[in-house]
């Protein structure tokens, strides 16, 4: 046996997450991953809202959720208090039982792991999932203060990430594509990176064909960050003769979804529309709401920097593992990747009436998710288990 009980082959990982893990596709994935491998995994997650238990386990990994009040999304003062206070528990759990290595998602973890390599020489890995520095501008892109916090965020996180012993990223050019992804934003601050993209680990192709009276149906399955993304939704969808609509659907929490609500929900009233508008959803559940889709709404601002800097939304992959095309931006590379894998329509941010078009012409198509999480795995393994030898 080796240290800490466990067998000699069996490294001991701490993963370290700022939302609650409840769940986030992502992080269970490659948590999943090394318990495959024959590794222990521990993930260390932030229940902001304290709404889940504070211990689990799933498929072999033990998550261990932090309740230290109620912390808000988006916010400033009191977001970044709670996380600094999040970290610094974390800290001190890791100090009293070190891992072999912390696996950071996102950039608002890595000081754990910087202080821990200081202090115990634990190597570590950043999973850098999105520009993290970037959402702080969302709810006030032109806010002065929160753009000279998003420039400090950012500098911190390069001067972190510099030490990690490997950096994994989400997206990256597509071969023989125009447009960058993460991994070449890495690249332009002398960061060399692997790219695992969000693909799902199931692939579950609807059979059953909808009956010619359904009516159809387009979606938004996810966080509710912004007002702009419905806005345009809902002129699309106006564009269309009013008996030819589709129905509305809107699943998933976040610091804009009141004004969502109110916004739909006032276009229903109204009779220009029927919706359905929900809220937080675990992920058993997304299988259900997916399968009453026909179009999943995919546009975001690109004003908030990410977008044209390389996101690709996980939406638009879970989507097409069910087989439900997308609409998403074009002129970056979430465009590019949806119509060369021909996931789905990009169309240009702001511009109700290609949004209309694209609708009209996915009404009824079928997509298949060609490349699945298998090529992510295998990526993800090459570059994390040389770190447990």
């Amino acid at each position: 046996m080796g240290k800490l009980g466990l067998p000699r082959d069996m490294a001991k990982v701490a993963m370290v997450v700022s939302n609650s893990c409840a769940p986030d596709p992502r992080v269970l994935r490659s948590a999943f991953w090394l318990v495959e491998a024959g590794h222990q995994v521990t993930i260390h997650a932030f229940d902001r809202l304290q709404l889940h238990s504070k211990s689990e386990s799933t498929h072999g990994a033990r998550i261990m959720r932090y309740h230290l009040g109620q912390i808000p999304y988006g916010g400033m003062r009191k977001t970044i208090k709670g996380i600094l206070k999040f970290v610094k528990q974390v800290k001190a759990s890791l100090r009293h039982s070190p891992p072999d290595l912390i696996y950071c998602h996102d950039a608002d973890t890595l000081s754990v792991a910087v202080s821990l390599k200081k202090s115990h020489q634990i190597p570590f890995v950043f999973d850098m999932h999105d520009l993290h520095h970037t959402w702080i501008r969302m709810p006030a892109p032109k806010s002065i203060i929160r753009k000279l916090l998003s420039g400090k965020m950012e500098a911190t996180m390069l001067r972190q990430a510099k030490k990690a012993d490997a950096i994994i990223t989400t997206s990256g050019k597509i071969e023989g594509g125009k447009f960058d992804g993460f991994e070449q934003y890495l690249q332009s601050k002398n960061l060399s990176s692997t790219v695992v993209e969000n693909r799902p680990l199931e692939i579950s192709i609807r059979q059953q064909k909808p009956s010619d009276d359904k009516q159809w149906s387009i979606g938004y399955l996810g966080r509710v960050r912004e007002l702009k993304t419905f806005t345009l939704m809902l002129e699309a969808v106006k564009l269309i003769p009013i008996t030819e609509r589709p129905k509305i659907i809107i699943a998933g929490d976040g610091i804009k979804s009141k004004e969502v609500n109110e916004l739909i929900m006032n276009a229903v009233e109204s009779g220009e529309v029927e919706a359905e508008v929900s809220g937080a959803f675990i992920q058993s559940q997304f299988q259900e709401l997916v399968s009453q889709i026909d179009v999943m709404f995919a546009l975001y601002p690109p004003n908030r920097g990410n977008i044209l800097q390389g996101a690709l939304p996980v939406k638009m992959f879970d989507a097409a593992a069910n087989g439900v095309p997308s609409i998403v931006n074009s002129d970056c590379l979430m465009g590019e990747l949806a119509e060369s894998e021909e996931l789905g329509k990009a169309v240009a941010w702001g511009d109700a009436q290609a949004a209309c078009n694209a609708l009209l012409e996915l009404k009824g198509a079928k997509v298949e998710l060609r490349i699945t999480s298998q090529r992510e795995k295998e990526k993800f393994l090459s570059t994390v288990l040389p770190l447990l030898d």
